[in-house]
């Protein structure tokens, strides 16, 4: 468990895995900016024991009650991380700290130089949670995915080590 102020993470489990599929195919959760594609239980399933490297996290208010995900993964030189609540968790501030929570949980237990995370660029939330955790913005990854008809563009997001400096919500020596 990450415990923060908000919120706390805690580690996807199987009995997660039926709330994850559904609010993977769930179209208001994934809302405008996120690709919107199909994904059945055994699929999720699969995933979730295939990519021993990619993990989910459940992003929980304080009861215990999910209110949405992060995830977190491999990439070059580090590593990538995404979210996504439930449209009635935003703008309460538990995206911020849920990205901060496990940004120093990954600064402080691997041996990474970098986080990464892609929005799209018209997702001024997501930017906002992004530049508050100390993210900065690339640049645009062009035509990188097709939803609703038409490609859309990326905003590429990075956060070095250097940049970090040390952990804002967790503690140096936990958890």
């Amino acid at each position: 468990m990450l415990p923060g102020t908000l919120v706390d993470l805690r580690l996807a489990e199987r009995p997660d895995l039926p709330m994850l599929a559904a609010w993977f195919n769930d179209i208001d959760v994934n809302g405008e900016f996120e690709p919107f594609e199909q994904s059945s239980l055994s699929e999720t399933e699969r995933d979730f024991e295939a990519k021993p490297d990619q993990r989910w996290w459940i992003v929980q208010e304080k009861d215990a009650t999910p209110v949405g995900y992060v995830g977190h993964g491999k990439a070059d030189g580090g590593c990538w991380i995404g979210y996504v609540l439930a449209p009635a968790a935003r703008g309460r501030g538990y995206g911020s700290e849920a990205v901060l929570l496990i940004v120093d949980y990954l600064f402080l237990h691997k041996d990474i130089g970098r986080i990464q995370a892609e929005t799209h660029p018209s997702n001024a939330a997501s930017q906002r949670v992004l530049e508050k955790a100390g993210f900065t913005r690339e640049g645009i990854l062009r035509r990188t995915f097709f939803s609703r008809g038409r490609w859309r563009d990326t905003a590429m997001y990075s956060l070095l080590r250097e940049e970090w400096g040390a952990p804002r919500i967790l503690p140096a020596g936990r958890p």
